[in-house]
């Protein structure tokens, strides 16, 4: 069902549209968690390993992908709001032929330089064999990934976030499956829990591409549609290549924290990498308001009523930091025992990824002020802003952090886990002043 965002009580709808899209994101992110899982119940710490390596690599994919069809959701969104479908349509082809190209070029490229991936985030020895099968079979399925993620921003952009939400639960139901066929029975470890995500991904595009025609048949592609239009593509890119560059510098971010701990060896690199995975489950809140403001800003934006955008901001904002606080809460006294379920039997890596989880789970509360703005700047057409602020973080506060606290306190990781959320609060600050540098010269 699409939501028109430019009518109505803002709150509601801004429920309506990101309950969806988060519970479609826990389900995503859940059958990722369930890969590490069920690894940890079959194997030890060196296929453990694998998967958390391998996994953050792809999550780093991912999220590049989910910014660089950001401009999709904004395009999209703006045409919705301004009543004109047509527009939409063009976007949506342009779209397709974009991404249809990055997808193959991307994945020619990772293919390629998966060893020299590994050997930079200094994989331990345990865990370097299975790494790189996981790391292949992932690559090879870069382009349903991509398709999927392309196809969901365009239904974000309509005002439907229900769909996607019914495609990943049917995926991650085969994912699950999967996993404890290729995983236990038939003992495959990283490889079967790649295979099992890739063809679930590719599941999950059939469905949506069908769903789409279906839905909307006032949109069709046609040749010319899908015909690069240069007005069209830089629209596109305007907006979701300062996005995607943002979120890969983070990205890169955790690729160095990572280094940092698999250099620590194979207990401290388990630690982080399961704790890494939990935070990106957490982060679902904070990654669905920042969707949600933005197709909210944008839609409202289209209609000429941008102060909706700004309530929408305000509404998103305090969401994040009140679910933050929570699960920081909750970390305090639960952190070893979240880190036990992905590895039963080892207690160092209990004990170390509680350590790290504790000052860690502040960043989930701070970074959601951050996200929603960098929704609201895209919107805006000031996706530039968002690279600006993760760029100041990442390269003043969240890497020499990092490395500072390992080289500094060498026996627990809890000062490791500050770096993130002190790198987050910069963010928040400089996000603020530009916002109200945006609304003084408005």
């Amino acid at each position: 069902m699409q939501i028109d965002l430019t009518e109505g009580n803002i709150f509601h709808k801004i429920l309506r549209f990101s309950v969806p899209y988060l519970i479609a994101s826990f389900l995503q992110t859940f059958y990722g968690l369930a890969d590490l899982f069920i690894t940890g119940q079959f194997n030890g710490t060196g296929p453990i390993t694998a998967v958390a390596v391998g996994s953050q690599v792809m999550h780093m994919l991912t999220v590049i992908i989910i910014g660089l069809a950001m401009g999709t959701t904004v395009c999209v969104a703006r045409a919705v709001g301004a009543k004109d479908r047509a527009a939409a349509g063009r976007y949506i082809g342009n779209s397709v032929t974009l991404f249809a190209a990055f997808a193959v070029l991307v994945t020619v490229v990772l293919l390629l330089a998966a060893n020299g991936i590994l050997t930079v985030l200094s994989t331990p020895a345990e865990a370097l064999a299975q790494a790189r099968q996981y790391l292949l079979i992932c690559f090879a399925g870069v382009p349903f990934i991509v398709a999927y993620n392309v196809v969901s921003s365009v239904f974000r952009g309509l005002g439907d976030t229900r769909s996607p939400m019914v495609f990943v639960a049917i995926a991650g139901v085969i994912n699950i499956g999967l996993d404890y066929l290729l995983v236990g029975a038939f003992g495959m470890g990283a490889a079967g829990a790649a295979a099992a995500t890739v063809a679930a991904q590719a599941v999950s595009v059939g469905i949506a591409v069908v769903v789409f025609q279906r839905k909307n048949p006032d949109i069709r592609l046609s040749r010319q549609g899908l015909r690069p239009d240069a007005k069209l593509c830089r629209d596109l890119l305007g907006i979701g290549a300062p996005i995607a560059v943002q979120d890969g510098v983070i990205q890169i971010s955790f690729l160095i924290i990572t280094r940092i701990a698999n250099g620590r060896g194979v207990d401290v690199a388990s630690a982080v990498g399961i704790v890494e995975k939990f935070i990106s489950f957490v982060f679902l809140v904070p990654s669905a308001m920042l969707s949600t403001v933005s197709a909210a800003a944008a839609q409202n934006i289209g209609a000429g009523r941008p102060e909706r955008g700004r309530k929408a901001l305000g509404i998103g904002t305090a969401v994040c930091v009140g679910f933050g606080l929570l699960v920081f809460i909750v970390c305090q006294f639960a952190s070893d025992g979240i880190v036990s379920l992905f590895a039963p039997g080892e207690p160092q890596v209990s004990l170390l990824g509680g350590q790290y989880l504790r000052s860690y789970s502040l960043d989930v509360a701070l970074a959601g002020i951050h996200f929603c703005f960098s929704g609201y700047f895209s919107a805006c057409g000031r996706s530039g802003y968002s690279f600006l602020h993760n760029l100041i973080s990442v390269v003043t506060v969240r890497v020499p952090g990092a490395w500072l606290a390992s080289r500094y306190f060498p026996h627990t990781l809890w000062p490791m886990g500050l770096a993130a959320p002190l790198g987050s609060l910069l963010s928040a600050v400089i996000c603020v002043i530009l916002f109200r540098r945006m609304r003084k010269h408005a």
